[in-house]
């Protein structure tokens, strides 16, 4: 069994990591690191740290998950990896391709796992999107196109998301699960070209962009803004034999903040109102229907941090994509200053 402490306690350590500790029998969620909330009303079981400095010392703990601010995540990984531990690091992974390096670098020569919190590749619509994007039933693709929009007008409550630092903004916190995603169906692309936007009312940081990737043939179009109230299509998908359209956001994310936990009945099962479209050319018939969503499934992602540490199994989220993902918004960056 693994011993977890998890530092930090807001959206992510709360809902979206800890309850898939506590479902996972291969892990042990012993500590929890909180400045100020208590997390033993929701998690009676595990201890509570006011810093990271004591669970680096506790012999005990194996894997520190960082879930802290992410102007914090590269110090703390760097304490983690020095202090023997495997780490899990919420993403952004880190702010700069050269801070990710050295993160890499380190946890090779300590021997320990490096993985990151790359939870939307176990979304049901993404999980949903890369089966028939792999299934080739679009025959060769030519467009590819990824929304990730909010209606959030109001500025953020929580001083540090707008605070203009290191790694703040919108290409950082919802641009790296969809870039993650492209880079998971297509691999790194040949060429780069992207904007961020500021939009709403007294923002400092970037709340929108526009990125397109160059695969060749294939075009691949990723958006994201937090002042789109009525949404479209997720995902659009063109190929020479077809065109699959995904509306709807993984449902997993409401499921744990309205009580549903892993493994209960109902948990990451989308309604079939959001069910895909597919209109495409099946042995020589046209059809047009519907595809049921994958089941949403995040726990992918904990069983296979189990597997890297305990026996030794490759990562499903490798370092080297994770580098491309940020070699993608540094060029995104470069493209505006």
């Amino acid at each position: 069994m693994i011993n977890v402490a998890l530092v930090g306690f807001g959206l992510s350590g709360r809902y979206l990591q800890a309850p898939f500790f506590e479902a996972n029998p291969n892990f042990r969620l012993k500590t929890i690191v909180s400045g100020s909330q208590n997390p033993q009303e929701i998690f009676p079981n595990v201890q509570v740290a006011r810093s990271i400095d004591e669970v680096l010392t506790d012999a005990e703990i194996d894997l520190v998950s960082i879930c802290s601010p992410s102007s914090t995540h590269h110090e703390l990984a760097i304490k983690a990896l020095n202090a023997d531990k495997h780490i899990l690091v919420e993403k952004p992974f880190t702010s700069t391709v050269a801070e990710a390096e050295e993160i890499i670098a380190l946890a090779k020569q300590k021997n320990k796992v490096v993985c990151v919190f790359q939870n939307r590749r176990f979304d049901g619509d993404f999980r949903t999107v890369r089966k028939v994007v792999e299934s080739g039933i679009l025959g060769e693709l030519i467009s590819y196109e990824a929304h990730y929009d909010r209606y959030k007008p109001v500025l953020n409550p929580k001083k540090w998301k707008e605070a203009v630092s290191p790694a703040n903004g919108i290409l950082y916190d919802l641009g790296a699960h969809i870039i993650d995603q492209a880079i998971t169906l297509f691999g790194a692309p040949k060429g780069v070209w992207g904007e961020t936007y500021i939009q709403r009312e007294g923002s400092e940081i970037d709340d929108a962009f526009d990125i397109r990737l160059d695969y060749g043939k294939l075009k691949a179009t990723i958006k994201s803004s937090l002042l789109v109230r009525e949404e479209g299509p997720r995902y659009v998908i063109h190929g020479t034999k077809g065109s699959f359209v995904k509306y709807g956001l993984d449902v997993q994310e409401d499921n744990l903040k309205a009580g549903l936990m892993p493994g209960m009945d109902g948990f990451g099962i989308e309604s079939k109102n959001n069910s895909g479209i597919l209109n495409a050319e099946i042995n020589g018939v046209s059809f047009k229907g519907h595809v049921d969503t994958e089941p949403g499934n995040w726990g992918i992602l904990f069983q296979n941090l189990y597997e890297a540490i305990a026996e030794g199994k490759e990562l499903l989220i490798k370092p080297e994509e994770i580098l491309e993902q940020m070699k993608i918004i540094e060029a995104v960056q470069r493209g505006i200053e």
